[in-house]
């Protein structure tokens, strides 16, 4: 028989705590949800968090750094840094055409707290940011492959672009968002 090791069950209530999230928002997942879901004991839950805020932050992190691994190793297969900053859309479509997308966990959950400085929101803008600095990354591949300027600037201008596509693909349920974002990132640079 499997003993279910401390471990584990913290990886029980972080996994649980971020489908019932990103499915019907933090203010929707209560702690008897949580609870009943996970098939955990509200002690055992904090055991590991103080409180519930806690848990959505720990959840969130785990999710960007999975998210930012699934993107990078997927928009990384293209071969070339023109192909690898068009993939980004490609990539996208694929996530929008998935079951259960349900848009950014990053820019739903923002819109669940007014207070800029409110954890949930610093985890956002902290995911924000380190999808703005792998853009970067691809964009000053492209400027000194092609000596184009600015890849900040472009990099800026792709995550309008990107979170423009998640927002329409979800609240418009237009998946061909990816497809117009592509066109325009064509645009953009030049390609």
């Amino acid at each position: 028989m499997n003993e279910i090791t401390s471990n584990d069950t913290r990886d029980i209530i972080l996994d649980v705590t971020e489908k019932l999230i990103y499915k019907s928002g933090i203010a929707a997942t209560g702690m008897d949800l949580l609870v009943k879901t996970a098939g955990v004991s509200r002690k055992s839950i904090y055991r590991y968090f103080a409180n519930k805020e806690e848990l959505t932050v720990a959840a969130l992190q785990r999710r960007d750094q999975r998210w930012m691994q699934w993107y990078r190793s997927e928009v990384g297969q293209a071969k070339t840094p023109a192909d690898r900053l068009l993939n980004l859309f490609t990539v996208l479509k694929s996530w929008f055409l998935s079951e259960g997308f349900r848009g950014c966990a990053f820019i739903n959950t923002s819109g669940e707290t007014g207070d800029p400085q409110d954890p949930v929101r610093l985890v956002a803008r902290d995911h924000k940011q380190k999808l703005l600095g792998y853009l970067h990354e691809l964009c000053a591949e492209l400027c000194t492959e092609h000596g184009a300027e600015d890849p900040q600037m472009l990099a800026k201008q792709l995550l309008i672009l990107i979170d423009g596509a998640i927002t329409v693909a979800l609240v418009m349920g237009d998946h061909s968002a990816a497809d117009n974002a592509q066109c325009m990132a064509r645009k953009l640079l030049d390609l």
